[in-house]
């Protein structure tokens, strides 16, 4: 046998191992995430303040979704709505993008925070009622920003 035809072969025969490995690499089974906290992946903490500081009018409420728990009085409700807020490949949580044409109505001056995990990712999202961007978004959200005796 020639020699180009044997590195040929050769080469052929590298590149179907190669392969081969790859294939197996990829039919491996994902690993599910850790869990987090008290063994719930999805878990908040939620701080909202009716006046817009943690001093005046302010609680914090803690959220465990799957399976349901915590001191929020409407966890039921709050996963729900959390649940049917993730879309694949977006940021539930993400901020109004700067530049956002907004209505200039103002929704008063509490604010919100949600700090851990969900959906396996982190989440530190701060919420407002400054515009009408910051109002819907916090809407969505409305179960889970639930402000103090409300």
């Amino acid at each position: 046998m020639p020699l180009l035809h044997r590195l040929a072969v050769a080469v052929v025969a590298a590149a179907a191992s190669a392969a081969t490995m790859n294939a197996a690499a990829w039919a491996a089974p994902v690993p599910l995430p850790l869990p987090y906290g008290d063994g719930s992946t999805d878990h908040l903490l939620v701080t909202v303040s009716r006046f817009g500081s943690a001093a005046a009018g302010s609680v914090t409420y803690s959220l465990s979704c799957h399976p349901t728990g915590g001191t929020h009085p409407a966890a039921q409700g709050a996963c729900d709505q959390l649940d049917s807020a993730v879309v694949w490949g977006r940021d539930p949580f993400a901020p109004v993008p700067p530049g956002a044409m907004c209505t200039g109505q103002y929704g008063g001056p509490a604010t919100a925070q949600l700090r851990g995990h969900w959906a396996g990712r982190p989440v530190d999202a701060r919420f407002s009622r400054a515009n009408g961007c910051e109002i819907a978004r916090w809407d969505r959200f409305s179960t889970v920003l639930r402000l103090p005796g409300s």
